[in-house]
């Protein structure tokens, strides 16, 4: 689990550790995976790093991998995002840094390990913000509608290869954690239900699910919305 600290990813682990696996989780900040791990040692060990640290990070995941035996699911909860009204520049790179350069690092590295396996799953959580862009936070809807690429993208090179890797592409609206900004925020779930949903795409093996259902809808709308008037919002 990438990103199990808190929010989505903590609630998650609860869920995986509920159906039996054993689970590693990673974060920034170990003082919080510390505390998760403390309460069931015989279902979760940890990992501190960061997956900005790009350098890093494939050493990192295939020493877990082989100090646990082998790895057959694994989920991509880390990112970040802000509003960004006035485009500073340090802003939008610290966002692009995490959900551009350490997703694509993290997932390109679980679909080659599990073509080298011959089989896995790699869930991600993204976002609904992916499908058009928005003034108010310009890189962070642009990162996710990269994500939502690049996951079909590993869909597509796993039915060409005819492996049985599954790719899941989780996509949320609105959560209640420290993610969720702004004015006007509605059907805002809160991380438990989140998490429920997400465990059932899961187990299904789904594709491409939205966090909470309804907001299925909401990406109808924006993806049908003209241009010319969706500028003007």
């Amino acid at each position: 689990m990438i990103g199990a600290s808190s929010g989505i990813g903590e609630q998650l682990a609860q869920l995986l550790r509920q159906d039996g696996w054993t689970t590693i989780l990673t974060g920034r900040r170990e003082e919080l995976l510390k505390k998760i791990s403390g309460e069931y040692p015989d279902a979760f060990n940890y990992s501190v790093f960061d997956v900005k640290e790009t350098a890093k990070v494939e050493e990192k995941l295939t020493e877990l991998a082989d100090q646990s035996g082998g790895c057959d699911l694994l989920i991509i909860s880390a990112g970040t995002g802000d509003i960004n009204e006035q485009l500073l520049f340090d802003i939008e790179k610290d966002i692009i840094d995490t959900n551009v350069s350490g997703f694509t690092c993290v997932a390109d590295w679980a679909y080659r390990y599990f073509q080298e396996q011959g089989h896995g799953h790699l869930a991600a959580i993204t976002s609904v913000a992916g499908i058009r862009g928005y003034r108010g936070a310009p890189a962070y809807n642009a990162t996710k509608a990269y994500q939502l690429s690049d996951l079909e993208a590993l869909r597509q090179k796993s039915n060409k290869s005819k492996l049985p890797i599954i790719v899941t592409d989780i996509r949320p609206g609105f959560v209640n954690t420290k993610m969720a900004k702004g004015e006007g925020l509605f059907w805002v779930a809160s991380p438990e239900k989140a998490a429920k949903q997400i465990m059932s795409a899961i187990r299904r093996k789904r594709k491409v699910v939205y966090i909470t259902k309804r907001w299925r809808l909401i990406a109808t709308v924006l993806r049908i919305v003209p241009r010319f008037i969706y500028e003007r919002l």
